[in-house]
């Protein structure tokens, strides 16, 4: 045999070697924490991999986590978080370079996001990486069908590649149809099915959060106190403490031309249900006085969800305007004329346009007829017109109420359950009334 050929094989020996080496010594580095926690599902999953890491920090336990949300970070065990620098694209690899750098003798958890979308990388992620102990699935929405499935109960399968094995796996999602997949995959693997009730989360706990949160993902992280022993009060606390995702949904109160705009930031949003809940929340800041525009943000490499989302604003949303930014407005449009939305109500300020930055806002906000503009944008995060929109709010244009603004009283800050901008003494809040029970357990 040719000594070249010796050598490369040898070679790859040394090479499988190191790499059972490696990887053993991660095993046994996982295995020994007494919690592992893998986070998947389409909506949520940033906000609640840090909501179950901030109570398991008030309880006193070390807790890492890992969240892929709008930037990929670690939070280290006082809560801050660490940017992950990256060479080159984002692999599942990376998780087993956290647990190497993060997870050392005291820690006590691992809170960690799915970061793969196909069910292959899903599930090695989970099998061989996080080996989870408590598996997290949030909900199951219309989302990466190219990858993931066409119907929810194919999207469901997919993403429970991450249900853990002879473990617990805990949700919140409600579907009879998708609850039904779940039991199924959980008795295959040997795990139990703790489904969370969002009514267990009270107006009261929602109003803590300095960012509108949802009960779906409270009540989840309120299930897994449950499991592993945290008094409600204490990982409400944690919870509220913990630093949100940058993504979160947080209002924007501006004075534009003489007018009151509050900016709702949904561009993360790009399934139906989660903007239909979304804009639920966005209800008590609308009064007689506002007029409500979104935005149909649609990128290039999107279509199918542009047209999804042309049905979802035209049938399921009631917008006094809509703004197309990016990609295929003249489809869009079209759609919308087709699904009865009036055509005068159309604004389109998106790549076929060119609008300069001026002309997007007062298009958008300026002419419009009343004193007070709720601006919505949703369907993807970044065109050049949602980029040049987003610079403008939050670099030059003035806060409502601020001593610079020109501008007669618009409506006040609504009062509901849920935070409102600028919100003080969000800590003296505490839950009321008798604490209901926090989960219904699904035998498998």
């Amino acid at each position: 045999m040719p000594i070249i050929v010796l050598a490369g094989v040898a070679v790859c020996v040394a090479l499988l070697a190191r790499w059972r080496a490696e990887y053993v010594a991660h095993r046994r580095r996982v295995d020994a924490l007494e919690w592992r926690v893998h986070v998947n599902g389409i909506r949520g999953k940033s906000t609640v991999t840090r909501i179950i890491a901030g109570m398991m920090r008030e309880a006193g336990m070390t807790a890492i986590a890992k969240s892929t949300g709008t930037f990929a970070a670690v939070i280290n065990d006082l809560g801050v978080d660490e940017p992950i620098k990256r060479n080159g694209p984002a692999t599942i690899l990376e998780q087993i370079e956290i647990c190497r750098r993060y997870v050392k003798p005291g820690v006590d958890a691992l809170v960690i996001e799915c970061m793969a979308l196909k069910p292959e990388y899903q599930e090695v992620s989970e099998r061989m990486i996080v080996r989870s102990n408590i598996g997290v699935l949030t909900n199951v929405r219309e989302d990466h069908q190219d990858v993931m499935g066409e119907t929810l109960p194919e999207i469901a399968r997919s993403l429970l590649s991450t249900c853990p094995r002879n473990g617990i796996l805990v949700t919140s999602e409600q579907n009879p149809e998708i609850l039904e997949v779940m039991r199924e995959v959980c008795a295959e693997k040997g795990s139990e099915l703790l489904v969370a009730d969002p009514e267990i989360v009270t107006d009261a706990d929602i109003a803590r959060f300095d960012y509108i949160a949802f009960k779906e993902n409270v009540c989840i992280a309120l299930a897994i106190a449950d499991i592993i022993g945290i008094p409600r009060d204490i990982a409400m606390d944690g919870m509220v403490k913990a630093d949100p995702d940058p993504g979160v949904l947080r209002m924007k109160d501006l004075a534009i031309g003489g007018k009151h705009v509050t900016w709702a930031n949904l561009f993360a949003v790009n399934d139906r249900e989660s903007m239909v809940a979304a804009m639920q929340k966005l209800v008590p800041y609308m009064t007689d006085e506002t007029t409500t525009v979104g935005i149909l943000n649609n990128r290039a490499d999107r279509e199918r969800r542009a047209i999804q989302f042309a049905d979802v604003a035209a049938f399921d949303l009631s917008f006094d305007r809509l703004v197309t930014f990016g990609a295929y407005e003249g489809l869009v449009t079209d759609r919308l004329k087709t699904n009865g939305y009036p055509a005068e109500h159309i604004i389109n300020l998106g790549d076929e346009h060119h609008p300069s930055q001026d002309e997007i806002i007062r298009r958008m906000i300026v002419e419009q007829p009343t004193s007070h503009v709720l601006v919505v944008g949703f369907v993807n995060i970044h065109t050049h017109q949602a980029e040049e929109m987003l610079e403008y709010f939050e670099h030059e244009a003035q806060p409502w109420g601020s001593d610079s603004d020109d501008h007669d009283d618009g409506p006040d800050e609504p009062e509901h359950g849920f935070v409102a901008v600028h919100r003080e003494g969000r800590d003296t809040l505490s839950p009321d009334g008798p604490r209901p029970p926090s989960i219904r357990h699904i035998s498998v």
